[in-house]
Protein backbone atom coordinates (compact mmCIF):
# COMPACT_ATOMS: atom_id res chain seq x y z
CA UNK A 1 0.00 0.00 0.00
CA UNK A 2 1.54 3.41 -0.94
CA UNK A 3 2.45 5.95 2.27
CA UNK A 4 0.42 8.98 2.77
CA UNK A 5 2.40 12.20 3.37
CA UNK A 6 0.66 15.57 4.19
CA UNK A 7 3.32 17.74 4.00
CA UNK A 8 3.16 21.41 4.59
CA UNK A 9 5.65 23.98 4.11
CA UNK A 10 5.63 28.13 3.74
CA UNK A 11 4.84 30.41 1.18
CA UNK A 12 8.26 32.01 1.05
CA UNK A 13 10.79 31.43 -1.84
CA UNK A 14 13.29 29.47 -0.07
CA UNK A 15 10.95 26.79 0.35
CA UNK A 16 8.84 27.11 -2.75
CA UNK A 17 12.46 26.90 -4.78
CA UNK A 18 13.51 23.63 -2.71
CA UNK A 19 10.20 22.06 -2.70
CA UNK A 20 9.72 22.67 -6.49
CA UNK A 21 10.63 19.10 -7.72
CA UNK A 22 8.90 17.86 -5.29
CA UNK A 23 5.80 19.30 -5.67
CA UNK A 24 5.58 18.93 -9.50
CA UNK A 25 7.13 15.40 -9.16
CA UNK A 26 10.11 16.35 -11.12
CA UNK A 27 11.45 13.62 -9.07
CA UNK A 28 11.30 10.57 -8.02
CA UNK A 29 8.49 10.12 -4.71
CA UNK A 30 10.14 6.81 -4.23
CA UNK A 31 6.89 5.26 -3.62
CA UNK A 32 5.46 7.65 -1.43
CA UNK A 33 2.42 9.87 -2.28
CA UNK A 34 2.68 13.52 -0.76
CA UNK A 35 -0.17 15.70 -0.40
CA UNK A 36 1.40 19.48 -0.10
CA UNK A 37 -0.03 22.28 1.83
CA UNK A 38 1.34 25.73 1.33
CA UNK A 39 0.84 28.22 4.18
CA UNK A 40 2.34 31.08 6.67
CA UNK A 41 4.80 30.35 8.94
CA UNK A 42 2.59 30.48 12.16
CA UNK A 43 -0.38 28.88 10.72
CA UNK A 44 1.88 26.27 10.03
CA UNK A 45 3.09 25.94 13.42
CA UNK A 46 -0.45 26.18 14.39
CA UNK A 47 -1.40 23.18 12.49
CA UNK A 48 1.51 21.18 13.65
CA UNK A 49 0.51 21.89 17.21
CA UNK A 50 -2.61 20.28 16.12
CA UNK A 51 -1.02 16.87 14.62
CA UNK A 52 -2.57 18.22 11.08
CA UNK A 53 0.90 16.74 9.36
CA UNK A 54 3.24 14.16 9.12
CA UNK A 55 6.01 16.13 7.77
CA UNK A 56 6.40 20.06 7.81
CA UNK A 57 8.09 23.32 7.52
CA UNK A 58 8.34 25.19 10.84
CA UNK A 59 10.33 27.91 13.00
CA UNK A 60 12.77 26.18 15.32
CA UNK A 61 10.92 28.26 18.15
CA UNK A 62 7.83 25.54 17.54
CA UNK A 63 10.33 23.08 16.98
CA UNK A 64 11.79 23.66 20.57
CA UNK A 65 8.35 23.09 22.04
CA UNK A 66 7.75 19.66 19.86
CA UNK A 67 10.92 18.22 20.91
CA UNK A 68 9.22 14.92 21.85
CA UNK A 69 6.69 14.80 18.94
CA UNK A 70 9.30 15.21 16.43
CA UNK A 71 12.73 15.36 14.84
CA UNK A 72 14.38 17.57 12.17
CA UNK A 73 15.91 16.17 9.20
CA UNK A 74 19.33 17.19 7.89
CA UNK A 75 17.71 18.40 4.78
CA UNK A 76 15.65 21.57 4.13
CA UNK A 77 16.69 24.15 7.39
CA UNK A 78 16.83 28.13 6.91
CA UNK A 79 20.29 28.65 8.60
CA UNK A 80 23.07 30.50 8.12
CA UNK A 81 25.21 34.38 8.57
CA UNK A 82 23.28 37.20 7.89
CA UNK A 83 19.94 35.89 7.42
CA UNK A 84 18.37 36.85 10.48
CA UNK A 85 14.88 38.80 10.62
CA UNK A 86 15.30 42.92 10.92
CA UNK A 87 13.92 44.79 14.02
CA UNK A 88 12.44 47.37 11.71
CA UNK A 89 10.61 51.04 13.15
CA UNK A 90 8.44 53.38 11.96
CA UNK A 91 10.45 56.43 12.47
CA UNK A 92 13.70 56.80 12.45
CA UNK A 93 16.35 57.06 15.80
CA UNK A 94 13.19 55.23 17.65
CA UNK A 95 14.31 52.57 20.08
CA UNK A 96 12.06 49.73 22.10
CA UNK A 97 11.99 51.46 25.66
CA UNK A 98 8.51 50.75 27.50
CA UNK A 99 5.02 49.14 26.79
CA UNK A 100 3.54 52.40 25.74
CA UNK A 101 4.97 51.03 22.20
CA UNK A 102 3.78 48.11 20.22
CA UNK A 103 5.77 46.06 18.50
CA UNK A 104 4.46 43.52 15.63
CA UNK A 105 5.83 39.60 15.09
CA UNK A 106 5.07 37.57 12.50
CA UNK A 107 3.49 34.80 15.25
CA UNK A 108 4.08 33.44 19.00
CA UNK A 109 5.84 30.60 18.23
CA UNK A 110 8.38 31.60 15.00
CA UNK A 111 12.40 32.11 15.41
CA UNK A 112 11.96 35.70 15.04
CA UNK A 113 9.80 36.32 18.00
CA UNK A 114 11.89 33.97 20.13
CA UNK A 115 14.88 36.52 19.44
CA UNK A 116 13.11 39.32 19.91
CA UNK A 117 12.27 37.84 23.06
CA UNK A 118 15.97 36.81 23.84
CA UNK A 119 17.42 40.58 23.34
CA UNK A 120 14.55 42.79 23.97
CA UNK A 121 12.64 41.30 26.84
CA UNK A 122 9.47 42.91 28.54
CA UNK A 123 10.42 45.98 26.36
CA UNK A 124 6.97 47.20 23.99
CA UNK A 125 3.85 45.53 23.98
CA UNK A 126 4.15 42.82 21.63
CA UNK A 127 1.49 41.59 19.31
CA UNK A 128 1.20 39.05 16.46
CA UNK A 129 0.28 39.23 12.63
CA UNK A 130 0.51 37.50 9.56
CA UNK A 131 4.67 38.51 7.79
CA UNK A 132 2.93 40.40 5.10
CA UNK A 133 0.94 43.28 7.41
CA UNK A 134 3.74 44.48 9.30
CA UNK A 135 5.48 46.69 7.09
CA UNK A 136 2.44 48.37 6.02
CA UNK A 137 1.38 48.63 9.41
CA UNK A 138 4.46 51.16 10.46
CA UNK A 139 4.11 52.84 6.89
CA UNK A 140 0.85 53.68 8.34
CA UNK A 141 2.21 53.92 11.66
CA UNK A 142 -0.30 52.01 13.03
CA UNK A 143 2.86 50.34 14.96
CA UNK A 144 6.21 51.48 16.51
CA UNK A 145 8.22 48.63 15.64
CA UNK A 146 7.81 45.50 13.81
CA UNK A 147 10.14 42.28 13.05
CA UNK A 148 10.25 41.56 9.53
CA UNK A 149 11.20 38.27 7.79
CA UNK A 150 11.01 36.88 4.27
CA UNK A 151 11.10 39.33 1.23
CA UNK A 152 10.98 41.99 3.66
CA UNK A 153 14.40 41.96 4.45
CA UNK A 154 15.35 43.04 1.12
CA UNK A 155 12.70 45.88 0.41
CA UNK A 156 12.38 47.68 3.86
CA UNK A 157 14.16 51.10 2.42
CA UNK A 158 12.23 51.74 -0.46
CA UNK A 159 8.78 51.57 1.98
CA UNK A 160 10.21 54.25 4.19
CA UNK A 161 11.23 52.14 7.44
CA UNK A 162 14.12 52.50 9.84
CA UNK A 163 16.31 49.78 10.82
CA UNK A 164 16.60 49.27 14.42
CA UNK A 165 18.88 46.15 14.59
CA UNK A 166 19.71 43.00 12.77
CA UNK A 167 18.57 40.12 14.81
CA UNK A 168 20.25 37.41 12.98
CA UNK A 169 23.65 39.41 13.03
CA UNK A 170 23.06 40.06 16.97
CA UNK A 171 22.95 36.05 17.77
CA UNK A 172 25.96 35.76 15.35
CA UNK A 173 28.04 38.11 17.31
CA UNK A 174 26.73 36.72 21.16
CA UNK A 175 26.61 32.81 20.32
CA UNK A 176 29.32 32.77 17.17
CA UNK A 177 26.96 30.32 15.29
CA UNK A 178 25.02 30.96 12.39
CA UNK A 179 21.39 31.61 13.08
CA UNK A 180 18.66 28.72 12.61
CA UNK A 181 15.50 30.02 11.33
CA UNK A 182 13.51 26.89 10.67
CA UNK A 183 13.75 23.38 9.36
CA UNK A 184 11.58 20.78 8.10
CA UNK A 185 10.11 18.29 11.18
CA UNK A 186 8.68 14.75 10.76
CA UNK A 187 6.42 12.79 13.26
CA UNK A 188 8.41 10.32 15.64
CA UNK A 189 5.82 7.92 14.82
CA UNK A 190 6.44 7.43 11.11
CA UNK A 191 8.12 4.42 10.67
CA UNK A 192 11.91 4.69 10.65
CA UNK A 193 12.20 3.82 6.46
CA UNK A 194 9.15 6.41 6.02
CA UNK A 195 11.30 8.82 7.53
CA UNK A 196 14.16 8.13 5.97
CA UNK A 197 12.65 8.20 2.21
CA UNK A 198 10.72 11.72 2.93
CA UNK A 199 14.20 13.16 4.10
CA UNK A 200 15.91 11.48 0.08
CA UNK A 201 13.31 12.75 -1.59
CA UNK A 202 13.31 16.07 -0.09
CA UNK A 203 17.53 16.11 -0.59
CA UNK A 204 16.47 14.83 -4.40
CA UNK A 205 14.26 17.82 -4.72
CA UNK A 206 16.80 20.52 -3.44
CA UNK A 207 19.73 19.18 -5.42
CA UNK A 208 16.84 19.52 -8.61
CA UNK A 209 16.90 22.94 -8.03
CA UNK A 210 20.53 23.74 -7.43
CA UNK A 211 21.19 21.74 -10.71
CA UNK A 212 19.23 24.64 -12.50
CA UNK A 213 17.75 27.79 -9.92
CA UNK A 214 15.65 28.80 -12.92
CA UNK A 215 13.27 26.09 -13.15
CA UNK A 216 11.72 26.63 -9.37
CA UNK A 217 10.70 30.10 -10.68
CA UNK A 218 7.25 30.08 -11.93
CA UNK A 219 6.29 27.73 -8.53
CA UNK A 220 8.25 30.82 -6.45
CA UNK A 221 6.31 33.08 -8.18
CA UNK A 222 3.13 31.44 -7.88
CA UNK A 223 3.44 31.75 -4.10
CA UNK A 224 5.58 34.90 -2.98
CA UNK A 225 4.44 38.83 -1.72
CA UNK A 226 7.21 40.21 -3.82
CA UNK A 227 7.12 39.36 -7.83
CA UNK A 228 10.63 40.54 -8.60
CA UNK A 229 12.48 37.71 -10.02
CA UNK A 230 15.82 39.34 -8.80
CA UNK A 231 14.49 39.57 -5.34
CA UNK A 232 13.34 36.14 -5.43
CA UNK A 233 16.69 34.57 -6.17
CA UNK A 234 18.30 37.20 -3.46
CA UNK A 235 15.95 35.20 -1.13
CA UNK A 236 17.19 31.94 -2.25
CA UNK A 237 20.92 32.90 -2.46
CA UNK A 238 20.48 34.40 1.21
CA UNK A 239 18.54 31.33 2.74
CA UNK A 240 19.55 28.00 1.02
CA UNK A 241 22.86 27.53 1.39
CA UNK A 242 25.25 23.93 2.21
CA UNK A 243 23.24 23.98 5.21
CA UNK A 244 20.03 23.45 3.97
CA UNK A 245 21.69 20.52 1.90
CA UNK A 246 22.65 18.93 5.09
CA UNK A 247 22.79 20.81 8.85
CA UNK A 248 25.84 18.81 9.57
CA UNK A 249 27.52 19.69 13.22
CA UNK A 250 27.47 22.94 12.55
CA UNK A 251 23.87 23.15 12.29
CA UNK A 252 23.30 20.89 15.43
CA UNK A 253 25.57 22.75 17.28
CA UNK A 254 23.28 26.12 16.39
CA UNK A 255 20.32 24.24 17.22
CA UNK A 256 21.47 23.00 20.73
CA UNK A 257 22.51 26.76 21.32
CA UNK A 258 19.32 27.96 20.47
CA UNK A 259 17.23 25.44 22.91
CA UNK A 260 19.70 26.24 25.60
CA UNK A 261 19.49 29.93 25.27
CA UNK A 262 15.84 29.73 25.64
CA UNK A 263 16.02 27.76 28.27
CA UNK A 264 18.30 30.32 30.44
CA UNK A 265 15.61 33.23 29.65
CA UNK A 266 12.76 30.81 30.55
CA UNK A 267 10.98 30.23 26.99
CA UNK A 268 11.72 26.97 26.88
CA UNK A 269 11.20 24.36 29.99
CA UNK A 270 15.20 22.68 30.35
CA UNK A 271 13.24 18.61 31.03
CA UNK A 272 12.07 18.83 26.78
CA UNK A 273 15.53 18.88 25.83
CA UNK A 274 16.99 20.14 22.88
CA UNK A 275 15.88 19.74 19.11
CA UNK A 276 16.59 16.52 17.68
CA UNK A 277 18.23 16.14 13.96
CA UNK A 278 16.98 12.61 12.61
CA UNK A 279 20.46 10.44 11.38
CA UNK A 280 19.07 8.50 8.39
Amino acid sequence: MTVQIHLAISTCPNDTFVFHALMTQAVDWRGLQFHVELLDIQQLNDRLFRGDFDVAKTSFHAALKLTQETVVLPSGSALGYQVGPLLLAAEPDNQPTDSSQVTLCPGKDTTATLLFQLFHPETTDVRHTVFSEIMPALQQKTADFGVCIHEGRFTWEQAGLACVEDLGTRWENVTGCPLPLGGIVARRSLPDEVTATVQSVIHDSLQYALADNTAPLPTMRQFAQEFDDAVLMQHVDLYVNHWTVDLGDTGRRALRELSARAASAGLHPESAGSIEVYRP
